[in-house]
């Protein structure tokens, strides 16, 4: 078995304990901005929700900066947004290289997106469910927590999964800055060097990666539906 490995990847081979600290960076990565993209997502989301016009705390200023704010991370190229947040990146996190130099393009780059993602599990609640918890006597904040967050669950994690899968990709994007995990790997040794088991390994397991989070997903949204 070691021997037929060595023929189809050896240089995966040859370099199999970088492979795995890279393996290791990447889950860091997705696990540490993935947490904290949620959080920031599920706030902004839940603002643009309640201030959007005719809901519980509306505020058309609030609403129409917030989302051209949303808007504009989210247009913006996500390799040029890494090289701009390079200061940002060194100021914060005290290097713009490496897998600490890794966390505030990853944040700021899919914050925006997951806020929108939010935005649209949360716009699913039936009206009906908010003016019923008005009539309750329930304040704004109560049904943002008991009407808005606990009945959006499932879409939550439907939308907090496509934030996932595409932030696998942007961890790979992210090796162009040197930034850490499986993208590094594949540019400084498998690109650069014409090692292509190396890119073809490490594409199978961001694709496995992928997948993974995809299954997981599921499964939990579809035990949290009721």
């Amino acid at each position: 078995m070691m021997d037929f490995l060595i023929q189809i990847m050896p240089n995966v081979i040859d370099r199999f304990d970088v492979f795995l600290e890279s393996i290791y960076e990447t889950f860091l990565m997705i696990l540490i901005s993935g947490s904290i993209s949620l959080i920031l997502g599920l706030i902004i989301g839940a603002i643009l929700v309640v201030t959007r016009p005719g809901d519980i705390l509306e505020n058309r200023v609030l609403y129409t900066i917030l989302g051209k704010i949303v808007d504009l991370f989210r247009a913006a190229p996500f390799i040029i947004l890494a090289m701009i947040l390079t200061p940002l990146s060194q100021l914060i996190m005290g290097t713009s290289i490496g897998l600490k130099g890794a966390f505030i393009p990853l944040i700021i780059g899919t914050a925006p997106f997951c806020a929108r993602q939010m935005e649209q599990a949360l716009s699913e609640i039936d009206r009906g469910l908010v003016e019923a918890s008005q009539a309750m006597g329930l304040g704004p904040f109560e049904i943002i927590w008991k009407v808005y967050l606990r009945e959006s669950i499932p879409s939550i994690i439907r939308g907090f999964t496509i934030t996932l899968i595409s932030m696998i990709g942007l961890t790979a994007i992210l090796g162009v800055t040197g930034s850490g995990g499986l993208g590094v790997f594949c540019i400084n040794y498998g690109y650069n060097q014409y090692n292509w088991d190396i890119l073809w390994v490490s594409l199978a397991v961001l694709v496995l990666l992928t997948i993974l989070v995809q299954t997981i997903g599921n499964y939990l949204a579809k035990k949290t539906t009721h």
